[in-house]
């Protein structure tokens, strides 16, 4: 394997610590307030539907196989959790036949109850399909719990609990955000529910 050249390591360096003070700059206080969020939707057997786009939506199906899983195994009852990114057949249904941004809001008007939760995230906070999903969710009666980057968006106001990765390189965002999520299944397998 060639030497790497020492612009490369550089770079690398650099992107380490930007990427460390991306995670950072979430006060510890604010996850552990997630975190009880979640733990509390768990222990009253409420439904948890998480959704966001692009490298989000692989973030949200990640969360909901480790929230369905492995906390589910070490929670005194399993979470109920749906990732509503996951679909496809359903979201480009409901795109094609309707519009692209109600494939969050036409889902959770199937499955969704009042006291249910809802987690989104998304680097801009502007993606109308979540500004959408979270401002119905909030006339339903649900709970929010938004996880954004620095620019904050239109979701931001919108949610009952904000996450904010104060960054605007989407990579580091949405490896902060993934950080987080991972945070809040290991403090239910490794602290309890």
């Amino acid at each position: 394997m060639p030497a790497p050249h020492a612009s490369t390591l550089d770079w690398i360096a650099d992107y380490v610590t930007a990427q460390d003070r991306a995670i950072r700059s979430v006060p510890p206080a604010e996850i552990a307030a997630a975190i009880e969020v979640v733990k509390k939707a768990g222990r009253e057997g409420r439904r948890i539907f998480v959704c966001g786009n692009g490298g989000n939506a692989a973030n949200a199906a990640h969360f909901t196989t480790d929230l369905g899983k492995n906390a589910s195994a070490a929670a005194p009852r399993p979470f109920k959790v749906l990732c509503i990114a996951d679909n496809t057949a359903w979201m480009t249904a409901i795109g094609n036949d309707f519009t692209f941004d109600d494939v969050f809001v036409r889902q959770l008007t199937n499955h969704a109850e009042k006291g249910d939760l809802l987690i989104l995230s998304s680097v801009s906070g502007n993606s109308p399909n979540l500004v959408a999903a979270c401002q119905w969710a909030r006339e339903q009666g649900l709970e929010t719990l938004a996880l954004v980057g620095g620019k904050r968006g239109k979701v931001a106001p919108l949610a009952d609990h904000l996450l904010v990765i104060e960054e605007g390189h989407y990579g580091r965002v949405e490896d902060a955000q993934m950080n987080i999520l991972h945070m809040i299944c290991y403090a239910v397998c490794e602290l309890g529910a």
